[in-house]
């Protein structure tokens, strides 16, 4: 990775960029981007977000797949597409697909959640539920493509791709010309490649950094020569790839300055303060850049940062265990481990600490056989909560002062 400006012999121009953002433009949302000045506080740095996630499909994917789709002959269209999805590119090519009167075939794996098929389905598209992983849903896209004549969508390593998803950065650029670094999520490859194509034709001043879930690492590693383990269950599914472009790889090397990882704690917090503090919704992968400013404050202090907010298609119960575990991290919601005698009252005296200190009981969890205590021994799990840090430590305390064994029970 480095500074190389050899933008002209990339395949794709800011020529292609330009021409795409004036073919997309009638179709899709010019998304706001704005300062946070809560967020540029919190980080040391000034925080320009850029809201793709108010895209219809919420996700900047639509813009990649509608110049493709914008690109086709008569006779493609009329034939139709076929793309490989479990997520934000099967809806953009499902939606402006059915749009544009082109017939769409989305193939899936067979355990994508329902919410994502049913989203899919909705805006026209022909599901094929095929394979138990992306790899072997994209292996049968690729033999009906054959077989029926179709034109198949690549999600990020397809040059009109590239193109389309470079216009997140013109419009970035021209709305918050004082932005000196993107911070950008890496995935496949596709929307870092034409965001830092445009980026430095239009500034060639501008430093491109990458984000990576560090349970897949894989853009990363390639830039470094190295093999590094990919997998694990990441609230950041649209860039959780194994094997990045080879179009985008060629490009990322000549432009991009730097890939950070980020772990999966960064991930859930960037994912919380984003509804929070600015009271919107993005997925994993969306949050991604948020979440490389809170792992590493000092590579950014002071800088001029957009951030592509890059999609908001996240489950909403996954959402809830989100909001629910930050409130953990904060303090502000505990399970606290209670050792107790078995006798009368002893319950009713941990309740009147908790009702002394002002504490809400939410659950209480009292066992009596599952332990490693003796017959007499018992646990009481109870779950509260708090204001925040300092409340529940004065609440341990007193509990200890008091004569009780307490632990908290901490999450990861």
């Amino acid at each position: 990775m480095g500074d190389s400006q050899g933008v002209a012999a990339l395949p794709v121009t800011f020529a292609d960029i330009k021409a795409a953002h004036m073919a997309i433009m009638p179709h899709i949302i010019h998304t706001p981007c704005l300062k946070s000045r809560t967020l540029s506080d919190i980080v040391g740095a000034e925080v320009w977000l850029k809201f793709e996630n108010l895209q219809f499909t919420a996700a900047y994917k639509e813009r990649g797949a509608l110049n493709t789709l914008l690109s086709l002959t008569e006779a493609q269209r009329k034939k139709g597409v076929i793309a490989a999805s479990a997520g934000n590119h099967a809806q953009g090519i499902a939606y402006h697909g059915t749009r544009l009167g082109i017939p769409t075939t989305i193939v899936m794996p067979r355990y994508t959640p329902v919410v994502k098929v049913q989203q899919t389905e909705s805006h026209g598209a022909t599901i094929v539920l095929h394979g138990d992983n992306f790899d072997e849903a994209y292996a049968r896209a690729r033999e009906l493509e054959v077989e029926r004549g179709l034109t198949f969508v690549h999600p990020f390593d397809n040059p009109l791709v590239i193109a389309g998803q470079g216009t997140v950065a013109v419009e970035m650029l021209e709305d918050a010309p004082k932005i000196d670094t993107l911070v950008v999520p890496i995935g496949g490859g596709g929307l870092i490649s034409g965001m830092s194509i445009a980026a430095r034709a239009m500034r060639p001043d501008v430093e491109i950094v990458g984000v990576q879930a560090a349970l897949y690492p894989s853009m990363a590693a390639k830039m470094k020569g190295e093999t590094l383990p990919c997998g694990g269950d990441s609230i950041a599914e649209g860039i959780s790839v194994k094997e990045p472009g080879t179009i985008t790889q060629g490009i990322v090397r000549q432009l991009v300055k730097d890939i950070l990882l980020v772990d999966e704690s960064k991930l859930e917090q960037a994912t919380a303060m984003l509804l929070n503090i600015e009271k919107t919704v993005v997925e994993g992968a969306g949050a991604a850049g948020l979440a490389a400013l809170l792992a590493y404050p000092e590579r950014f202090k002071g800088r001029v940062v957009g951030l592509p907010l890059t999609g908001g298609n996240i489950d909403t119960r996954l959402l809830a265990n989100v909001l629910l575990r930050d409130l953990a991290r904060a303090g502000r919601l505990a399970r606290l481990r209670i050792r107790l005698n078995d006798r009368p009252g002893q319950l009713f005296g941990v309740a009147r600490i908790f009702d002394d200190m002002q504490v809400n009981i939410v659950e209480v969890y009292h066992q009596r056989v599952f332990t490693n205590l003796s017959a007499k021994g018992i646990y009481a799990d109870i779950e509260c909560e708090t204001r925040d840090r300092d409340h529940l430590d004065r609440l341990i305390e007193t509990l200890k002062e008091s004569g009780y064994e307490v632990s908290s029970v901490e999450i990861a």
